[in-house]
């Protein structure tokens, strides 16, 4: 197991929603008990295991139990809250501090996306960098439909991915996304069938910890800076990235290998 936290009581023991598998860190968000809703135990979990990401973990990969990705918060727990705004706020606190860990972790996060992912799930996706889906996979915001507005940053990924005019009509009609649809729009990277879903994504994230963890942590900084710099900085930005790639064990072995036509072995 890799991370901090446990969640709550299984069969008298305690469990991690955070494991590593190989080099794959696997991520649960929502159980079967909990109606695949965002369970909080293992979001805390999961948000300390990212947050304390060891260099023995190459890729994450986030999951749902049961049958759907995600479906959003516990409306029946807002429902029976006392103080509903404060409560809301604090689990958004704790999704948000999610949110964060999954942009921010160096290493390639692959979603695989079965059944429903809304609200926050659908937040979830967009904050994955590689989304695997199933043919029967919907993906709807959610929040208009309890009188909610969104979170997980969604208001700032959605644009980003989608374009602003595309973004608006999406969120403010509640619009249900299907599988083809979010993958014509870029939301997800491929369409498998349901049942193959976990597995695709499960290969893919074991490829892509395999691959050149350096190169790809530096990738995903580049362009998770990107929308804050002009082109100018940005090719200053690339040039500095490439060279110091070049000048690494990673670059020494891919060169190589090309060289000597043969699949590069990269440093763990």
């Amino acid at each position: 197991m890799t991370g901090g936290g446990v969640g709550p009581a299984v069969d008298g023991a305690t469990r991690s929603y955070a494991e590593r598998r190989g080099r794959v860190l696997r991520c649960v968000l929502s159980t079967a008990a909990r109606g695949a809703s965002l369970d909080f135990a293992a979001v805390r979990d999961v948000t300390a295991a990212l947050t304390d990401l060891g260099s023995e973990v190459g890729a994450v990969l986030v999951v749902g139990e049961g049958a759907n990705f995600c479906t959003g918060g516990d409306v029946r727990a807002f429902a029976a809250a006392v103080d509903v705004g404060g409560t809301v706020r604090a689990l958004a606190g704790e999704l948000h501090a999610l949110v964060r860990a999954l942009h921010e972790v160096p290493v390639p996060v692959v979603a695989a996306v079965h059944g429903w992912a809304a609200g926050a799930g659908m937040s979830v996706v967009l904050a994955a960098d590689v989304a695997v889906a199933g043919t029967s996979t919907r993906l709807r915001p959610g929040y208009p439909g309890i009188g909610f507005s969104p979170d997980g940053g969604m208001t700032w990924t959605l644009p980003r991915a989608v374009g602003a005019a595309r973004a608006r009509h999406i969120l403010l009609t509640d619009r249900v996304l299907s599988a083809q649809e979010a993958l014509d729009l870029g939301l997800v990277a491929t369409v498998v069938a349901d049942d193959a879903v976990v597995a695709e994504a499960t290969a893919l994230a074991e490829r892509l910890a395999a691959g050149p963890a350096a190169a790809l942590a530096r990738t995903k900084r580049l362009l998770r800076e990107s929308g804050s710099r002009d082109l100018g900085a940005q090719l200053d930005a690339e040039a500095a990235a490439i060279a110091e790639s070049a000048a690494g064990a990673e670059g020494r072995e891919g060169v190589a290998a090309f060289v000597e036509r043969r699949p590069p072995r990269f440093p763990a």
